[in-house]
């Protein structure tokens, strides 16, 4: 879910003159407060003698401190405690503190590491995350592709160390994205083009070889992810917090879907058969290592004829153990039934045959162990990875889909299996479409104010779906205490992740700017410790970004607590009244995070 782009990026003829005309602009529109959304004094939290600080004309007296979660939860009357200005990049369930702490007990062999490991819940923070100093409102998309304010993500680490390949350059009070990658420094558009010449023989691109979805798997800044929107194709791009310090909050800062995730022990959290494409460029991963197994990870996010594509040195070159590394590649790949279809100048594709025979006989002769195709009806969810490759049956038989624009209405087959008709689907899908013209109404902003948003309990995608014409991207997250529904909005075109709520999400803090809880909270009640209304307003308070919004619908004495705590969160509150899908009046509350900081 993209728009186009104003700006020209760093590769075209008249580059010189876009990047100085650009600049100047957002500097000159940054001290007019223009351009880039109000750019207003922030608001900020001081110490003093009386623990009281000026919020505008009114008062706050949240304390600073750093406090853990304790039970029962209390919160004084004054507001929750802010944190200390270190930990404004708090992550609870990527603490590389903690993680170092439990390395004994993890196979590093492995990366697991790499993986979520949450604090425990007495050891989390329970206090209002802050922005680092200097933090600015986001410079809005599209502009956001190309450039961020350098103080919101003050980090110098990639610039250096990977600005020789066109990830990111500073440029004053900025930085600048050229739209480079390890194995595409002149530009993911070339790149893009190249990948799409292999598949068809230079006949097409990506989109007329039928690529709509792809996963982006050590995806860095996520440019490549950026440069595919203009194809309408989308992607869900992680990886690590790891040694490439921050990668994925450049990629959040910029405006482009990502998560933090790892390929390592785990399955990832999403449906099987979800993608047409994954791509690998110089995302270091041993995919060689362990008889393959995340190699077969790869193959269960696969649909039916889609495509690895790997671009990494065992795919050129021959110095060291990569020609050891390449033939292994080969060697699992053609176990699992897979063939090369594409090697050049630093780039192998492999596309992932429509051959349950062929699957079938390597098993009989043991070269490939095959299991029973995966129960898609709940969600994949730490869940081990499976060292054999699933065989189809009646049930799971690819499914057909038409190009991404003819998704949205798609009603996929994986609903009828949990009980959810075609009828249910249709009513669901146009609610959406009217509720969404009521939501621009209520929230009363530009549409640019709005780029990065996630849906706390997507259902079936329709929220998402009535979006698709804004240029937004939609994060849709199906709690794993629900049923599967994220097959179905996979299927859509769509994006997004299985979660559960009782646990911190794997993102950045001020990640997103909407929120939107529908009838979820009440999910969690009574769910026990870590689930509380208070433990996942916090969450949402962290991954929301100053200014944004949070909308939130659910049972009344749900909607009156919130209305109590919100304050507390140093959130405004507004109420209205919309219909819900039974034409029934419900209350809608809308919360707006108050831009604040430490001084």
């Amino acid at each position: 879910m993209g728009g186009g782009f104003s700006l020209g990026t760093a590769f075209d003829s008249k580059s010189g003159r876009v990047i100085i005309f650009a600049l100047l602009l957002m500097v000159g529109s940054f001290y007019a407060g223009t351009l880039f959304g109000n750019q207003e004094p922030i608001y900020v939290s001081n110490l003093s003698s009386d623990n009281s600080s000026s919020l505008g004309s009114s008062k706050f007296a949240n304390s600073i401190a750093l406090t853990r979660r304790k039970t029962p939860i209390v919160i004084p009357e004054s507001g929750l405690d802010v944190c200390p200005l270190t930990a404004n990049e708090y992550i609870p369930c990527h603490d590389v503190s903690y993680v170092k702490t439990l390395l004994p007990t993890l196979d590093v062999s492995r990366r697991e590491e790499l993986e979520r490991h949450c604090l425990p819940l007495k050891k989390r923070l329970f206090c209002l995350v802050p922005p680092p100093e200097d933090y600015k409102i986001p410079i809005r998309w599209p502009i956001s592709r190309d450039y961020v304010w350098r103080s919101n993500v003050n980090h110098t680490h990639l610039a250096e160390v990977k600005g020789g390949q066109n990830w990111v350059h500073e440029k004053d009070i900025l930085w600048w994205f050229p739209g480079g990658g390890t194995h595409f420094k002149n530009g993911a558009t070339e790149y893009i083009q190249r990948l799409g010449d292999m598949i068809t023989n230079e006949t097409g691109d990506l989109r007329s070889a039928g690529v709509a979805q792809v996963l982006d798997v050590g995806c860095g800044v996520a440019s490549f992810s950026a440069y595919l929107l203009p194809l309408d194709i989308q992607t869900m791009s992680f990886a690590p917090k790891d040694g490439h310090e921050n990668q994925i909050q450049f990629a959040l800062e910029r405006g482009i879907g990502a998560m933090i995730s790892a390929l390592a022990t785990k399955q990832l959290p999403y449906p099987s058969s979800s993608f047409e494409m994954v791509h690998c460029s110089r995302c270091r991963i041993d995919f060689h290592e362990n008889d393959g197994i995340l190699l077969k990870e790869v193959d269960r996010l696969l649909r039916p004829n889609g495509y690895f594509v790997y671009s990494s040195p065992p795919a050129y070159r021959k110095d060291k153990n990569y020609p050891m590394i390449w033939d292994k590649l080969v060697n699992i790949t053609s176990a699992m039934c897979w063939k090369l279809i594409a090697k050049k100048v630093q780039t192998a594709i492999w596309k992932k045959e429509d051959d349950q025979s062929c699957l079938l006989r390597n098993a009989e002769q043991h070269i490939i162990d095959v299991c029973d195709a995966v129960d898609d009806s709940n969600p994949f969810w730490n869940k081990p990875l499976k060292n054999c490759v699933p065989v189809r049956n009646a049930q799971t038989n690819s499914r057909e889909l038409p190009p991404r624009a003819g998704r949205l209405s798609i009603y996929s087959e994986s609903l009828s299996r949990i009980g959810i008709s075609p009828e249910e689907f249709s009513s669901d899908t146009m609610y959406w479409q009217d509720e969404i013209l009521h939501y621009w109404e209520i929230l009363n902003v530009s549409q640019t104010e709005v780029r990065n948003i996630m849906d706390l309990n997507a259902f079936l995608g329709g929220f998402a779906a009535a979006l698709s014409k804004y240029p937004v991207w939609v994060m849709n997250i199906v709690p794993v205490s629900m049923k599967n529904t994220l097959t179905a909005i996979y299927d859509r075109g769509l994006i997004g992740a299985f979660h559960d709520w009782c646990e911190p999400f794997s993102t950045y803090p001020r990640t997103y700017d909407l929120l939107h809880a529908n009838h979820f909270l009440s999910n969690y009640q009574n769910s026990g410790e870590g689930c509380v209304l208070e433990d996942i307003m916090l969450e949402m308070d962290r991954i929301t970004r100053p200014k944004g919004f949070i909308i939130i619908r659910d049972e009344e004495p749900i909607i009156s607590r919130i209305q109590a705590l919100a304050p507390k969160f140093l959130w405004d509150v507004e109420s209205h009244v919309l219909e819900n899908k039974e034409k029934k009046k419900e209350t809608v509350l809308v919360c707006r995070k108050k831009f604040w900081a430490i001084v």
